[in-house]
């Protein structure tokens, strides 16, 4: 695991915490000398001296601490340098395996949580814990008393941690599970503000929020609630423990069973013996966080272990072959695809129609490979998308989904998918053939004009043309289009059917989604779904005259009056 790549760093941590410890006696030595030593002779060259060689004990120690600190930085940043890819490739591979609750970014505040807990004084307190027995064991030398004294109030302090433990354990829990549904709400509404302004709902989400709100501040009060008293019990009973350590070290003197000098230094050997448990216990609702954190991050990353680099293919270019596929949607058990199965040739388009609920996208995202099926399989020339590398594959798929998503950044790179380095020529030509150039030139920048958050700079129309252009960068050989012209106009559709025309022209495939007739005007091939299930599959005016003729289904293709029924 990523964290076991440092162990020999934190054995490391380890025995600088325990030079530290054993300077963390300076302390108290130095008092007993100075009562024992100094004053019962009144010589100042040893007190000079040993203020002297304190001095330069309290450096080293300085000097360790700073050490030992910036080593758990150092992990902390190693720890980030080294799974946040996997993270992130986690926060987005997620939604394609399960319907997970909240904005799906809990991955990435847990992998925060624990990187900034290893990073901060939490992990030092505990790595001063097993030093603890030292500290009981001098002022057990001192006297018995002493030291079980200390043994009690040691106890005392761990007992009071453990009841920490168990008391905010499922509150803290609770406080994560209300802040991932208030995260949730709030995304949604940012998202969707147009919707919620239109149409006056923003004093039912303002309530909704209020409420998420206020569970959440009820959860995350318990949980300050707890920790503050318990932190405040166990500041109290060690400091009450001190002043009792004083008091049996003063009875000690008294009968003539120590000197004067144990009565200062077991106070502060008992004060700081105990120091790494109180600390422990005010990092407590960190190092719990960190942990549930760690635990869930865990089982993610065992269910979703990185995806080897498999064996680089040839580049497809003779057929899209699927066989039998069944699909289930993301943590879903109802199938929406069942036994579909059919082939398209290199230089063909299937249009896929169908009523709404068919099953038709989902189709369409096993085709892309972002449904993977539980029952048969979507080949490109023989092998199947899962054996292909995921980045070579992508260069060969474009895809152009129903709900258009563009991303930050110019016209240009989302064209480009974002690709390093990308041949200007290259981006021109996807734009020409969706039809995109000229009205990109139009724009107040052309190509390099951001386009904001999701497209916003953007019309409907404009950025499910961008994203057409996209999913015709650089030729890809099979395309596959989800309702394309749902947002176009005349002039768009026509530019549609235009690309349409140039995949098949140049020997790819693509497969169109439609509704309206006019998005399968320049396909050739034709797949009916109805219920999840395949219903017809062939030539297309032949798949449209025999569902007409026989009427299987109510009408999936209405054609236009004085419009043929190919077009």
């Amino acid at each position: 695991m990523a964290l076991g790549a440092y162990r020999s760093t934190f054995l490391a941590i380890g025995g600088f915490s325990g030079l530290i410890n054993l300077l963390m006696l300076t302390g108290s030595l130095f008092m007993l000398q100075v009562y024992d030593r100094v004053l019962p002779s009144r010589s100042i060259p040893t007190l000079v001296g040993l203020c002297v060689l304190v001095a330069v004990l309290y450096a080293f120690q300085g000097v360790l601490e700073t050490i030992r600190s910036r080593l758990l930085t150092r992990i902390s940043a190693g720890f980030d340098q080294h799974l946040s890819a996997r993270i992130f490739q986690i926060v987005v591979r997620l939604p394609l395996k399960a319907r997970g609750a909240g904005d799906g970014l809990r991955p990435l505040r847990d992998f925060d949580q624990v990187a900034s807990f290893i990073g901060s004084a939490g992990p030092a307190a505990f790595f001063d814990l097993p030093w603890i027995p030292l500290y009981i064991g001098i002022a057990y030398a001192f006297h018995p008393a002493l030291g079980l004294t200390a043994l009690g109030g040691g106890l005392l302090l761990i007992a009071i941690a453990l009841w920490t433990d168990r008391s905010i354990r499922f509150p803290s829990r609770a406080v994560a599970a209300y802040s991932a549904h208030r995260n949730a709400l709030a995304d949604a509404t940012r998202r969707n503000a147009e919707v919620l302004a239109a149409m006056g709902m923003e004093e039912r989400f303002t309530a909704r929020w209020r409420k998420a709100s206020n569970e959440h501040r009820r959860a995350r009060d318990r949980v300050g609630d707890i920790s503050g008293g318990l932190g405040a019990m166990t500041r109290i009973s060690r400091m009450g423990l001190q002043s009792l350590v004083l008091g049996i070290g003063a009875y000690l003197v008294l009968v003539e069973q120590a000197s004067a000098g144990v009565i200062i230094a077991s106070s502060i050997l008992t004060a700081r013996g105990l120091a790494p448990i109180e600390q422990a216990v005010a990092h407590w609702k960190g190092f719990l966080a960190a942990k549930q954190s760690w635990g869930r991050l865990s089982d993610l990353l065992a269910a979703m272990p990185a995806q080897p680099d498999a064996m680089e293919l040839p580049e497809p270019g003779e057929k899209l072959t699927v066989e039998h596929v069944s699909l289930t949607p993301p943590g879903g058990r109802k199938a929406v695809v069942e036994g579909v199965a059919f082939a398209v040739p290199a230089g063909s388009a299937l249009g896929v129609i169908g009523p709404s609920g068919s099953g038709k996208s989902s189709l369409a995202r096993a085709l892309a490979g972002v449904w993977r099926p539980y029952h048969g399989h979507v080949r490109l020339d023989g092998a199947s998308l899962d054996q292909w590398n995921r980045a070579s594959l992508g260069r060969h798929i474009g895809f152009l989904p129903q709900d258009v998503e563009l991303f930050a950044g110019t016209v240009a790179e989302n064209i480009a998918r974002f690709e390093p380095d990308a041949d200007p020529a290259d981006i021109v030509a996807a734009a020409r053939a969706a039809g995109v150039h000229e009205l990109i030139l139009r724009l107040p920048e052309g190509y390099e004009t951001d386009i904001g958050e999701s497209g916003m700079v953007l019309s409907a129309g404009q950025r499910q043309r961008v994203a057409l252009a996209r999913a015709l960068y650089r030729d890809p050989f099979l395309v596959i289009l989800d309702e394309p012209n749902s947002n176009l106009d005349a002039e768009g559709e026509e530019a549609l059917s235009h690309a349409i025309r140039g995949v098949r022209a140049r020997g790819g495939i693509a497969v169109v989604i439609a509704h309206r007739p006019s998005a399968i005007e320049a396909v050739d091939l034709l797949l009916v779904m109805n219920g999840g299930r395949q219903q017809a599959f062939g030539p297309k005016m032949e798949v449209l005259n025999r569902v007409l003729r026989h009427e299987t289904s109510r009408p999936l293709v209405v054609v236009h009056k004085g419009e043929q029924a190919g077009s």
